[in-house]
């Protein structure tokens, strides 16, 4: 009832018996554990195949704590890149709305982010923004791909062609770092038509989050490049006292093993034919719930889950005056179990809130008819007995558009 988190809460039992018996594999130490490093290799080879990589076999990619790590090390290599070209100053990294990792990695590593705040009707990063934000110090162009706010994808190819126009016009060339979070897992299978990943030749790198729609159990990330090159060999370190010479270029270093080998457990659970059943279920009821929901109150759709547009996640707007906000909404779902998120939009927009409910593996045709016919109480209730004044986001108490309510649900409506 959790349709505030993008992360996986549900796991079968033979994934939780690897993560058990995986508990004391360090990860790090592929001396100790090659078997272990073996499985995170084939997860990195079977990505970058799935994403089109120019040389599966050839690329080098990591697992990583989950996607936060996995784009800061994107990050990092393209500043490298940007500095063994020649850069000097400041740099910067260009961006629409973006999941907060990323102000941590500007924060962290002395880069300039610069957000293109939204502007007129649009929700996400668009093509003509470019050459006002890029210049020389730019390292690279971050589309999201499967935005936290909305659920949309940005446009990776226009934006990829619209830096091409910038850099025919003599202005710099910049790659594209594409923060794959959680599209990832899901364009690949359900709309594969769409270009996004490495059959663009500016993306150089691309995160995904394992434990968001990749399906594995929380703690689990994946980060890969286009090709050797492009991860510049000053972030790979070689580390020799655990028994063996071994390079590592994560963030981290002790870790368990069992979230990557969970992970390459459902990759050979399902294969591709299985991912595409599951993923093409979960945006079925995504587009269900869209239609539903379109139908209630003066609401108008932002995402309504199609496999083209974005993630397998619905968001909306009030399009009229009501005599309720989105947060009353929102806190009335949740007297009756539910966790839908309700905030407001970014900069220049944060005048607009919306809800968006993000839909996982499990979550069924039935619970959307559930979940409906509680928010259509909802809004009967509200209707009859109107507040004086609108619930306001303050009075919510706990809710982001990057975390679950912190407010405990009543006992009653707890889950067993």
């Amino acid at each position: 009832m959790n349709l505030a988190t993008f992360c996986t809460t549900w796991v079968d039992d033979n994934a939780r018996r690897l993560m058990a018996e995986s508990i004391d594999k360090n990860i790090v130490d592929k001396d100790e554990y090659p078997q272990t490093a073996e499985l995170e290799r084939r997860c990195v080879r079977m990505l970058a195949d799935l994403w089109h990589a120019p040389g599966p076999a050839r690329t080098l990619g990591t697992s990583t704590t989950g996607s936060s790590e996995a784009a800061m090390l994107g990050g990092l290599a393209a500043k490298f890149r940007w500095r063994a070209g020649g850069g000097t100053g400041t740099p910067n990294l260009v961006c629409g709305p973006v999941q907060v990792c990323w102000e941590k990695f500007a924060r962290y590593f002395d880069v300039e982010l610069r957000q293109v705040p939204l502007r007129g009707d649009r929700y996400t990063l668009h093509p003509d923004d470019l050459a006002t934000y890029c210049d020389d110090n730019t390292i690279a162009v971050v589309p999201t791909f499967g935005q936290t706010f909305t659920g949309l994808y940005e446009d990776v190819a226009a934006i990829s062609a619209g830096l091409d126009q910038l850099h025919a016009a003599g202005g710099p060339d910049i790659p594209i770092h594409v923060d794959a979070a959680s599209g990832g897992f899901l364009a690949p299978f359900t709309a594969p038509d769409l270009v996004w990943d490495f059959r663009l030749p500016r993306v150089k790198s691309i995160n995904a989050s394992g434990h968001k729609t990749g399906l594995a159990p929380l703690g689990v990330g994946w980060a890969i490049w286009r090709e050797a090159a492009d991860l510049p060999p000053e972030l790979i370190f070689d580390v020799d006292y655990l028994g063996g010479h071994m390079p590592t270029f994560n963030l981290n270093f002790s870790r368990p093993g069992g979230q990557a080998i969970a992970q390459y457990y459902e990759f050979i659970r399902l294969g591709r034919i299985g991912y595409t059943r599951v993923q093409s279920a979960i945006h079925l009821v995504a587009e269900h719930f869209a239609k539903g929901i379109s139908g209630l109150g003066p609401f108008e759709l932002i995402h309504g889950g199609q496999p083209k547009h974005g993630i397998a996640a619905v968001s909306w707007r009030l399009a009229a005056d009501a005599e309720y906000s989105l947060y009353d909404v929102s806190d009335h779902l949740r007297s009756r179990g539910w966790l839908i998120a309700a905030y407001p939009l970014p900069a220049d927009r944060q005048d607009e809130t919306i809800m968006r409910a993000v839909f996982r593996h499990g979550f069924t045709l039935d619970m959307v008819d559930l979940l409906l016919a509680d928010i259509r109480r909802g809004l009967d209730q509200l209707t009859r007995n109107p507040r004086r004044t609108p619930m306001t986001r303050a009075e919510v108490g706990g809710f982001t558009h990057d975390a679950t309510p912190t407010v405990p649900l009543p006992s009653h409506r707890r889950a067993p």
